[in-house]
């Protein structure tokens, strides 16, 4: 099966006139479909709202995109929370899902007003001790324990995990959260990471669902939303067929049938807090071929490298390469395709079939929309690229520059050698 890039070379060679590469591109057509895909796919509740997650793609410009069609979005740190303030959400719009949380993060998320999330029993005390009293409206986030199955698959191992309350300390919180004047309750869990199918949202739905009629009843707290977190993934490889986020939500509209509205709590909002899946397929690491080694193996160097996109690296992850203006040419050439840092796992691509290429060929790096260029890094002082959005209209908008050294030995500045630096 092919995998199609959103750009040709045409439109590549014209970009690189003004920009070289290495750059990360990003889709507005595709963002905005996405979007409104999501918003119908779960247009049967009335409270629904997606939290974007910003650790997925924290560029304002894209956060801006999200925020046309109501979306908020989903905080882990405190520049997270700075940047949503920047870009004026309003505090119910923001999620503030951390953990191991400093107490300055929950005063900060406290001060604009954003829903906390608590990961852990004890960050209860922790905040009442350092930042205060507990807002109206408090949210706790729930691990099984155990293994996560799916259609007799399993999926993860949340009982390995280190986020969330056990079940018995989500009755025990709510009911101190409860004592302490919080009114208003959610619930969330993220049991299972990047699942290409569409029975996870449902399934997880039947459990939280079930869990929320539990605690109700046991403690007389008001769920007023239920958070179904992130977890749905996007189809990395070709021959995956991709998510249909409106069956998901049918699925999900169906355990809300059958569970919540029976035990008079069909008023409850649903939540989402996707990154992967709104923006992952609506991004692309363009790269240029700067070299070839035949040693033991066939490499190709790219002038990008983990630096740019992480994942490869550390977590062997497959991204899929279009080798522009060849894409109708035999796969017949197994390449590594490599980047230039000094270390061996920086390979985007390992023992790949691809159509032979020459110094200069573009190579498109799919997927990378998510967690592509928030991963990055500075090793070996390597500079971060560009990211650059494809508008609807065809033309290029800069929305974040490519880094410079003066950005690299900006932490230096103060000590006599910075000014040699720069």
């Amino acid at each position: 099966m092919k995998k199609a890039a959103f750009v040709t070379k045409e439109q590549i060679d014209e970009i690189k006139k003004t920009y070289p590469t290495p750059f990360h591109l990003y889709d507005e057509a595709g963002l905005r479909r996405n979007c409104e895909a999501v918003k119908e796919a779960f247009s049967w509740n009335p409270g629904f709202r997606e939290y974007f997650a910003i650790k997925a793609l924290p560029n304002p410009i894209i956060l801006k995109i999200f925020q046309e069609y109501g979306f908020g979005c989903d905080c882990a740190s405190e520049t997270e929370l700075m940047l949503a303030r920047a870009l004026h959400y309003a505090p119910e719009e923001i999620m503030f899902s951390s953990n191991d949380t400093p107490a300055s993060e929950f005063r900060l998320a406290k001060e604009i007003g954003a829903v906390i999330n608590f990961d852990d029993i004890t960050h209860i005390d922790y905040f009442l001790e350092q930042v205060g009293p507990l807002p109206e409206t408090v949210s706790c986030r729930y691990n099984p324990g155990g293994v996560y199955e799916i259609s007799n698959g399993i999926m993860d191992n949340p009982g390995d995990s280190k986020y969330g309350f056990t079940k018995a300390q989500l009755f025990e919180g709510f009911k101190k959260l409860k004592e302490k004047g919080v009114k208003r309750f959610g619930l969330h869990s993220f049991l299972v990471s990047n699942t290409v199918t569409n029975d996870y949202y449902p399934q997880l739905a039947r459990t939280l669902f079930e869990l929320a009629v539990e605690l109700q009843e046991a403690t007389g707290c008001e769920i007023a939303f239920i958070n179904l977190s992130g977890g749905v993934g996007i189809a990395y490889l070709p021959e995956q067929t991709p998510n249909d986020i409106r069956i998901i939500g049918a699925g999900v509209q169906k355990a809300y049938q059958d569970i919540l509205v029976p035990a008079g709590m069909g008023d409850v909002a649903i939540y989402t807090e996707m990154g992967r899946f709104m923006s992952g397929p609506y991004g692309c690491l363009v790269t240029t071929a700067i070299h070839k080694k035949l040693i033991y193996k066939k490499y190709i160097g790219v002038d990008a490298c983990a630096v740019d996109l992480m994942r490869p690296a550390i977590y062997g992850a497959y991204h899929h390469i279009t080798v522009l203006g060849k894409e109708n040419e035999e796969c017949d050439h197994l390449y590594d395709i490599t980047g230039s840092l000094c270390e061996n796992n920086d390979k985007f691509a390992i023992d790949r079939m691809l159509p032979k290429i020459e110094i200069g060929d573009t190579l498109v790096i799919h997927d990378t929309g998510a967690h592509g260029y928030s991963m990055g890094y500075n090793y070996n002082g390597k500079l971060k690229s560009a990211e650059l959005l494809l508008k609807e209209d065809g033309s290029v908008q800069l929305i974040r520059r490519a880094e410079t050294p003066k950005d690299y030995f900006a932490t230096l500045d103060g000590f006599e050698i910075y000014q040699e630096l720069v």
